[in-house]
């Protein structure tokens, strides 16, 4: 292993491992061993496992650019670090400001913006060129623990707070944004396709589907029986998919004209624990996979039609809490309590 220091920060780190590609494993519960040296490469990634170092405590969230270059991770250390996905994963840009810790961050549509969680209560807007912060969000009166922005349409940015509100904000109105109220902590929210609904989980279990139309509850969602830590909207905007502290992965029908009984799949095999971290969830872009943040430090890979495990990554030395899959290839992306990121090929 070698380190190279990065030419724009000190703290970025990407540890790569040299040897030829044929010396490099994935592991797949499907055989039960490690995929036999020589195989075919699947991703441009330089090596098919990438180690990435630079935080100085635990990441809770991570992301790739729309386009697939460049990936963004924050947490504890309330920094965003910026990382080229290929060649040696060099740290290209640190952003700094929160006063408390991420605990999510998304890159917009366009790919020019990142929009940030943090537990100093606001919710911030990022520049990538610049590396600055050019909106700060105000309205919570505690942590915030989750963001999302619209799919399409005009920008608009969705919170949700241990305050027990969830906030959709318009940036380019100064200080306007539309206050949903909760009974109970929200602990994950997203938009629906058309962002005229919004999604939320909690500690009461239950996610909640609002109509922004109405600014109330449309209907919930009932099957958990533990808080929900994570959600995340389908690519294409049928289904949601919800991790909770009840160790399962339930994936629902959000259409408009769906069946009474919404919830369609049920995964499970991942774990939670004390820690108590705010584990997340994605899909892969095509829809066939899902994955998950889990706290015995493997990253777990489901099929979407079968519920079967596909994989189950190791390297980790803490839990995992959140997941992305590469937009483009077939690249898993998790990040951990271990201060470490990992970027991992698997089967296209």
């Amino acid at each position: 292993m070698t380190k190279r220091k990065s030419t724009t920060d000190e703290l970025g780190l990407a540890l790569i491992n040299k040897k030829p590609k044929n010396d490099v494993a994935l592991i797949s519960s499907r055989e039960k061993t490690v995929i036999p040296a020589g195989v075919d490469r699947t991703s441009s990634l330089m090596s098919p496992i990438m180690l990435m170092e630079g935080h100085l405590g635990e990441i809770f969230t991570v992301g790739f650019h729309p386009e697939g270059q460049y990936l963004a991770s924050a947490g504890f250390d309330r920094q965003i670090f910026l990382w080229n996905v290929y060649g040696e994963c060099e740290n290209i840009s640190l952003m700094l400001g929160h006063s408390g810790a991420i605990m999510e961050l998304h890159f917009s549509t366009d790919g020019n913006s990142i929009f940030t969680a943090s537990t100093d209560q606001t919710v911030g807007i990022w520049d990538i060129e610049s590396g600055t912060r050019i909106k700060r969000l105000k309205g919570h009166t505690s942590f915030v623990n989750s963001c999302q922005s619209a799919r399409r349409g005009p920008t608009q940015i969705v919170s949700g707070s241990d305050d027990c509100s969830i906030k959709v904000w318009d940036p380019r109105k100064k200080g306007q944004c539309v206050t949903l109220n909760n009974i109970y902590q929200v602990t994950s929210v997203t938009f629906n396709d058309t962002a005229e609904q919004v999604i939320s989980g909690g500690i009461d279990n239950d996610l909640k589907v609002w109509d922004l139309r109405k600014n109330s509850i449309l209907y919930e969602l009932k099957g958990h029986t533990d808080t929900i830590t994570g959600i995340s909207l389908s690519p294409d905007g049928s289904y949601i998919l919800s991790n909770a502290m009840d160790n399962s992965l339930r994936i629902w029908d959000v259409r408009a004209f769906a069946p009474q009984e919404r919830c369609v799949k049920i995964f499970t095999g991942h774990q939670h624990n004390f820690e108590k971290n705010l584990l997340r969830c994605c899909w892969s872009p095509d829809g066939s996979k899902i994955s998950a943040g889990s706290a015995d430090r493997f990253v777990y890979i489901w099929d979407t039609t079968s519920r079967r495990i596909l994989y189950k990554l190791p390297g980790h030395n803490g839990s995992v809490n959140d997941v992305k899959f590469h937009p483009k290839e077939p690249i898993i992306l998790s990040c951990s309590s271990d201060k470490q990121l990992y970027m991992g090929e698997i089967e296209a």
